[in-house]
């Protein structure tokens, strides 16, 4: 008979705890230890894939004994999900996506499986049925004839197909779904999620095939389930973007095998999403004249440049206190920038509505942008237009001085790109030996900035 006991684990971290205790030790949260009933199998997901007469003996290595491993990374057509993974797909490595619910995390690891015209594909589904699959990859133009379905949530027979099939990369849509018959509690649990999880990592890394997992996310944008599971996997990738909006955007929060500093951008479209090679010309709205409130400025999202449009609003507060509004750009900041106009440039802005957004639904932490978020607050609150060939770079101290920002070269050979004329940034910036033919106005305080593009 099989043996069942409970177990108590932790929701925010996955600690399990033989009965329930109020405060975990692990990660110091209250009233997190939910019970979950686990049920042994003589039959786990191993044994279900794993070549008969095979047996894993393993001893100790010397670290200089280690064979350096000469695998090539898996070329994708996919490039801006190259680009975020580091130059491609490494063989055996588990990559977690993770995103807002209909902001098309299915559609691209979709798009990702139907592009391959030489690997044997496994797409397997526990949300959707093989109809509805269909009728998406319809719509997305593919090359892929061995791409295989499979709506399926245990693993004991997902393991199964693995043995079948030997698929060269596999797509888990989602993690969230499946259920390991050794554990006796429903999927999307705790104990379901570090079972599942642990069963993909294990087959990733022991026949080294790439495995593709699409994770749910909480209310609060964090991963559903224990924090373990982002520590188990190798890549974590958020998917971002407002579903009112066309454009989305992959970044990199954990990678094993490259940079987290690189982001993708895509377009939704009908037939699915479209890679966004130059999403500069995208960001900067076409306009026919020049308009108070809003202002250029070159940042760095990794390791690209883009140019961006910064709005602002000013207007006289209607009711007792001022709204201090902020889309996209940290509210934080900007009430730093508003305290910093009023005591250093005297410009009341304490009786003042402020509302700021950055164009296209992106949200920028860079703190290069503060000259361009000054300058629009600045024109709006003066009703002056900016030219739309000016462009904005550096970051604004406490003190009102313009401090230099990294990478000057790229933000000022992006904006000469895209045909802009005059660059404002720090005195204190490095300038390029390359000549450029941009007229560069070099800057030290707000107050100076202002007086050369005001007057």
């Amino acid at each position: 008979m099989a043996k069942t006991h409970s177990t108590f684990f932790c929701k925010n971290c996955g600690v399990s705890s033989a009965k329930w205790v109020g405060k975990c030790p692990a990660c110091g949260e209250w009233n997190t230890f939910m019970e979950e009933v686990v049920h042994k199998e003589k039959e786990d997901f191993k044994s279900t894939w794993k070549k008969e007469g095979h047996i894993a003996s393993r001893k100790p290595i010397l670290i200089n004994e280690v064979e350096k491993g000469n695998e090539q990374r898996i070329p994708l057509i996919d490039q801006e999900l190259a680009r975020v993974l580091g130059g491609g797909l490494v063989p055996g490595s588990v990559v977690l996506i993770g995103g807002e619910p209909g902001i098309g995390k299915s559609t691209l690891l979709l798009q990702v499986a139907l592009q391959f015209k030489d690997l044997k594909v496994l797409y397997i589904s526990g949300e959707e049925s093989e109809t509805q699959i269909k009728m998406r990859a319809e719509r997305i133009p593919f090359a892929n004839e061995n791409c295989f379905l499979f709506t399926e949530t245990s693993t004991q027979k997902i393991g199964k197909a693995f043995k079948e099939l030997q698929p060269d990369l596999v797509v888990v849509d989602s993690i969230q779904t499946l259920q390991s018959d050794i554990i006796d509690s429903t999927p999307g649990s705790i104990s379901q999620i570090k079972e599942t999880a642990s069963d993909m990592i294990r087959f990733a890394k022991e026949t080294g095939t790439p495995v593709f997992l699409i994770g749910h996310i909480t209310k609060d944008g964090t991963l559903a389930g224990p924090k373990l599971l982002e520590h188990m996997v190798d890549t974590v990738l958020q998917f971002e973007g407002d579903r009112h909006h066309v454009y989305r955007i992959l970044r990199s929060t954990k990678n094993r095998f490259g940079s987290t500093n690189e982001i993708g951008i895509y377009e939704m479209q009908q037939g699915g999403l479209r890679e966004v090679s130059n999403p500069s010309e995208i960001l900067i709205s076409q306009r026919d004249e020049a308009l108070s409130g809003v202002s250029i400025s070159a940042t760095l999202e990794g390791m690209r440049p883009l140019l961006i449009e910064t709005q602002a609003l000013v207007s006289a507060a209607v009711y007792g206190t001022p709204q201090r509004n902020s889309n996209g750009y940290d509210g934080k900041r900007l009430n730093m920038l508003l305290a910093i106009l009023e005591k250093k440039c005297g410009l009341r802005m304490g009786m003042q509505d402020v509302f700021v957004n950055i164009a296209g639904g992106l949200r920028v932490e860079d703190p290069g942008i503060d000259l361009s978020i000054v300058a629009s607050i600045v024109s709006s609150y003066e009703n002056l237009p900016i030219d739309n060939k000016i462009c904005f770079v550096g970051e604004i101290g406490l003190s009102g001085e313009i401090r230099a920002v990294s990478r000057i070269e790229q933000r000022i050979s992006e904006a000469e790109k895209l045909g802009f004329k005059t660059v404002y940034l720090s005195k204190f910036n490095k300038l390029p030996k390359s000549k450029s033919s941009l007229r560069i106005v070099e800057v030290a305080k707000v107050e100076e900035m202002l007086q050369f593009l005001f007057g």
